[in-house]
């Protein structure tokens, strides 16, 4: 990393991947694949500078201040929660195995067992309480004890859709390898509209390269499927990039849908990848009507310790009046004249199995989500 011209957030670049395990006579602790997700990022250093699920003092700072309590930025909280049976077992254990499907994964030091205020998560971090918000659903859905602690990571799940995952030292010697010193990363829940390559493209005229970094896991009932999102950026970045120029890798946590808090989460992950740039459009991380359309770009005035930098884009389309791809900065044009779509708008075409126009989604990629069998998640 000695090239490399961005620290990790908090400076350092978390290891926690254990050299010497000692899993003989622990308890057991059975997780889902979201929290597996979580302990491999913590491991990985994706969420430096957390080495570890959150205790108390850390939950309580990041909900009610949007920072950690040495003062760090940090919005969303990392938290492993049980229920009351379990949190009992794990009282007088100083450490216990984390397992997934028979697997170990890790091992968690138990530094502290603790219930949480739910109501409070949700009306800080999402800023509703409406359980139609998927956020707030799955908040209300957690159990109801929280084991703060650090972890060790034993053992890499041989899983679906692996192939892209990436760790942040690996993207970081990779940059290096390619003499990237301004890397634009592109955060996305879905596949590549028009609209969203252009953004990438208008990024990478003034950057040394792009880093696609499509999110991979758990997403609200509609949302495109993890498959879909990989088929289509494959398409787009091998027959629509110049070579070197691009690379895309998947980030692989569960959509939080809180919207300017979770733009500051994205950008602090991309960070740790070795990203100098991060673009932010409208609405990022957002769902209905709970957030302004501008205030993911907004927070970032808040968050003065993190180093990435966030790039601000107007909606792109194609005006036929300019005959080109362009946006409302730059366009004098009446919305007559343009070929835009929103996304609700786009996937009720695709479910119909109808092309949309080459101007808004690439035809390579239409076609792919139409001819899925279950191109959207249930």
């Amino acid at each position: 990393m000695s090239n490399q011209s961005i620290d990790p957030h908090g400076g350092k670049l978390i290891n926690r991947i254990s050299k010497n395990p000692r899993t003989k006579d622990l308890l057991q602790v059975e997780i889902n694949s979201e929290l597996a997700n979580d302990v491999e990022n913590i491991a990985d250093g994706i969420f430096s500078p957390l080495e570890g699920f959150m205790n108390e003092s850390e939950l309580e700072s990041v909900v009610q201040n949007g920072n950690l309590p040495n003062g760090l930025s940090w919005t969303i909280p990392i938290i492993l929660d049980v229920d009351k049976a379990t949190a009992e077992q794990m009282k007088d254990s100083q450490d216990v195995l984390l397992k997934i499907k028979h697997n170990n994964i890790a091992i968690l030091h138990v530094d502290e067992i603790y219930t949480f205020d739910k109501k409070k998560v949700m009306e800080k971090v999402y800023r509703t309480t409406d359980p139609n918000h998927p956020g707030v659903m799955k908040t209300s859905l957690m159990k109801n004890f929280l084991i703060g602690g650090k972890i060790e990571y034993l053992k890499r799940l041989n899983e679906p859709n692996r192939i892209y995952r990436k760790t942040p030292t690996e993207t970081r010697n990779l940059f290096n390898s390619l003499h990237w010193k301004s890397i634009v990363a592109f955060q996305t829940r879905n596949p590549p509209h028009i609209a969203h390559e252009m953004m990438q493209k208008t990024a990478l005229v003034n950057h040394d390269g792009l880093f696609i970094n499509p999110l991979i896991g758990k997403k609200k009932t509609g949302d495109f499927t993890d498959e879909i999102i990989i088929k289509s950026y494959e398409i787009l970045t091998n027959q629509y990039y110049a070579k070197k120029t691009c690379e895309l890798a998947t980030l692989h946590t569960d959509m939080k849908y809180a919207g300017p808090k979770e733009a500051i989460h994205h950008a602090i992950m991309r960070q740790n990848y070795g990203c100098t740039h991060i673009i932010i459009g409208r609405d990022h991380a957002g769902v209905g009507n709970y957030y302004k359309p501008f205030e993911a770009q907004e927070i970032f005035g808040q968050y003065d310790d993190i180093k990435i930098k966030p790039i601000f884009f107007p909606t792109f389309f194609y005006c036929g009046a300019c005959l080109s791809f362009t946006n409302s900065k730059v366009c004098p044009h009446s919305i007559e004249n343009r070929e835009q779509i929103s996304g609700t708008k786009l996937r009720q075409i695709l479910t119909k199995k109808i092309m949309p126009s080459k101007y808004i989604m690439r035809p390579e990629i239409s076609k792919i989500i139409i001819s899925a069998k279950f191109p959207f998640m249930d």
